[in-house]
């Protein structure tokens, strides 16, 4: 059985070839995997709160580059329609407070005699 392995190649030759076709099948099936990690990560260095089950409603594969790996710009892009709908979007309240960029001083005539 070993033979018809070996007909046309040492094995040396098979072992090499069969270690990457298993690896590369382990990495397409953990890929999707770690995109999904990677996106929670880069998540939550940003400041972004995903909803339970967010990930799962996602297409993983847009998230992987040519190779298979995850891309950071692409899970950069995923994430940033909801980093800029978590800024406030309310102008700054002024008058609250204390607020130095009031209206200039004017000058006060003093109505006692001593100071004038």
């Amino acid at each position: 059985m070993s033979d018809a392995q070996t007909d046309s190649h040492s094995p040396a030759q098979v072992l090499a070839d069969g270690s990457e076709t298993v690896r590369a099948e382990v990495q397409r099936e953990y890929a999707t995997k770690l995109a999904k990690a990677e996106l929670r990560v880069q998540a939550a260095q940003a400041g972004i709160k995903l909803g339970d089950g967010f990930t799962d409603y996602l297409d993983t594969s847009k998230l992987l580059d040519e190779d298979g790996n995850p891309s950071a710009e692409a899970i950069g892009q995923a994430l940033a329609p909801l980093a800029a709908a978590q800024e406030p979007q309310f102008p700054q309240i002024a008058g609250t407070g204390h607020y130095r960029n009031g209206p200039p001083p004017t000058r006060r005539v003093s109505l006692d005699v001593r100071q004038r």
